[in-house]
């Protein structure tokens, strides 16, 4: 039914869309699901599934990953049509309804709700000989399966937050990890500094403030780097075997910056309905801003139910934007 005219369509299959998703099945309205990545989940699956979420509704602790599949198995329990590995590229108004065209064909929409989170999200890169040549063979911009570093040594850097919680979870899993940052200033939280701090100094970790790749050295694989520290520029040579280069990413919202939409910085300017300027484009997550914005999964989930009950309403204004609570809903009696 990709080519086919849905009352609703999502950009973007992380939590905020995911849970979209849901609503408008809920709703008993067609719906399809337009994502860039290959697999469903966003930033949870993309980028720590192993971290342990906290505050979301519910669950005390839960992993991103459970997060994402429990978010997965809700959203898609009303058979919507979800496209994958697509990039949107326009939108434009046809008639009574709006088409995206993406690099897969084109797809009508009555409504559409923009939950794309930052938009695409570009690792950065250090500018050091080596590391465009072993991306992805090597040089890791994420840890997606910490199993897959087992009893190898690891050049580990960064200073945020995944930085360090990937280096306190993989002290026990690589046959070895040195960690450096550019310098002792850390933005990760306190607590898991002190944690990799204390296994450091337990000899479990290396760790290593004020110091920089200068060079990845290798041929069909990864050998070795040269670090050095950048206030004594004493230089110093690690046999390793990857680099996890945690040192964050570029948002880029992409064409989506074309397409006439009031934008503030790189985020999308919305009511309280979550109404773009546009008429009938609405948009959550962490893509959207408004006086006394949070950006949480838990405040996105909040915000996907009212861009879609109001997608609904603005698809069929004889559909009430208030969906009643879902005890009493019709989309689960036969469930």
């Amino acid at each position: 039914m990709s080519s086919e005219l849905v009352d609703v369509t999502i950009i973007g299959g992380g939590p905020t869309g995911l849970y979209g998703l849901f609503y408008a099945g809920m709703r008993g309205v067609s719906a399809r699901l337009i994502d860039v990545l290959p697999e469903l989940g966003g930033q949870l699956t993309a980028l720590y599934p192993e971290k342990d979420v906290f505050d979301v509704g519910g669950f005390p602790k839960i992993l991103a990953k459970d997060l994402a599949k429990a978010l997965v198995q809700q959203a898609t329990q009303f058979d919507a049509d979800i496209c994958l590995d697509e990039r949107v590229d326009g939108l434009r108004r046809e008639d009574d309804h709006l088409v995206l065209e993406t690099d897969r064909g084109e797809r009508p929409t009555r409504t559409l709700v923009i939950a794309a989170g930052k938009g695409a999200f570009k690792p950065r890169r250090l500018k050091c000989p080596g590391f465009d040549e072993f991306w992805k063979r090597g040089v890791w911009p994420h840890v997606h399966d910490p199993e897959a570093f087992r009893g190898r040594r690891v050049l580990l850097v960064g200073g945020g937050d995944s930085a360090f919680d990937w280096s306190w979870a993989l002290r026990d899993v690589a046959g070895s990890i040195v960690h450096i940052h550019r310098s002792d200033r850390y933005r990760a939280h306190d607590h898991t500094v002190s944690l990799v701090e204390g296994a450091a100094a337990k000899g479990e970790i290396e760790l290593l403030d004020h110091h920089e790749v200068e060079t990845i050295h290798g041929e069909e694989h990864i050998t070795g780097a040269t670090i050095f520290d950048n206030r004594s520029e004493e230089r110093r040579e690690l046999e390793i075997d990857d680099v996890v280069a945690l040192i964050g990413f570029v948002p880029n919202i992409g064409p989506i910056a074309d397409w006439g939409l009031e934008l503030e910085k790189n985020t999308i300017r919305v009511d309280t309905r979550m109404m773009t300027n546009l008429p009938g484009v609405f948009a959550a997550g962490d893509i959207v801003t408004y006086e006394g914005k949070l950006e949480l999964i838990s405040t996105g989930f909040g915000e996907a139910a009212i861009a879609v009950n109001n997608a609904v309403h603005f698809a069929n204004p004889d559909a009430r934007v208030d969906p009643g609570h879902s005890t009493s809903s019709a989309a689960f009696r036969d469930k």
